[in-house]
């Protein structure tokens, strides 16, 4: 779309609106958590690495929504993959900063690839044994943004219309590279200072205007090309 002043993109109005609402509150619950809760570097790096599984979970809706039955086999390959991905991420998390004695698949592996998706259970498991108060609220804050974005973007925008089973499956790794490799980074810059508290809330913001730079990339991406 275009106007006299220049060309307009396709994602705007009540739609981005919303869904940037939404984007900004799931991150503004765990700005409360490190004011009002004392969270520490752990609580925030292993929330944003939660944020992963949401992601998982909605590209699988996304392939069902696209294709049913071409999802079925590649759904579980993505799973899989994806789900080894994070747990392997998420063990490196745990070990680092929450606790370096951490033990999993200690008893019998599931057979074959299966053991990746075992993996990622055992450290959920142990994620969620050393969540601090009120945490849970927050992963759930996490999974009604990404729903919003999935109802108004995918669903009700047709972004389905224009995408592929292939491109579904790898847009969480792009996300994953961008955003926690500065999460990461900035986690440990944290840590090595002590986790004093305006270091914390600068982690926050980094992660807010990151997530909000994605979004909107994302979106319009997907607008343009509807455009074309």
């Amino acid at each position: 779309m275009t106007t006299a002043a220049g060309p307009v993109s396709g994602y705007a109005g009540t739609r981005r609106r919303a869904s940037l609402a939404l984007l900004v509150i799931a991150n503004l619950v765990p700005l409360a958590g490190v004011l009002f809760l004392d969270w520490d570097i752990a609580a925030l790096v292993v929330l944003y690495w939660s944020e992963n599984l949401v992601l998982g979970f909605y590209t699988l809706l996304k392939m069902l929504v696209v294709n049913p039955l071409g999802a079925l086999p590649m759904g579980l390959f993505f799973a899989i993959h994806y789900g080894g991905f994070c747990a392997v991420h998420g063990l490196f998390i745990l070990t680092l900063l929450i606790d370096d004695q951490a033990q999993v698949l200690g008893g019998d592996s599931w057979p074959l690839f299966l053991v990746f998706i075992q993996l990622l259970l055992e450290v959920v498991r142990q994620v969620l044994a050393h969540a601090p108060p009120y945490w849970l609220w927050a992963f759930l804050a996490l999974l009604v943004s990404h729903g919003g974005s999935f109802v108004l973007n995918f669903l009700l925008a047709g972004e389905r219309e224009r995408a592929s089973l292939n491109a579904l499956m790898g847009a969480p790794y792009g996300r994953i590279a961008v955003l926690h490799i500065a999460i990461i980074a900035g986690g440990f810059a944290v840590l090595a200072l002590g986790e004093p508290l305006g270091l914390l809330l600068v982690l926050v913001a980094l992660k807010l205007g990151l997530d909000i730079s994605l979004h909107l990339r994302e979106h319009r991406k997907a607008a343009a090309t509807a455009d074309r």
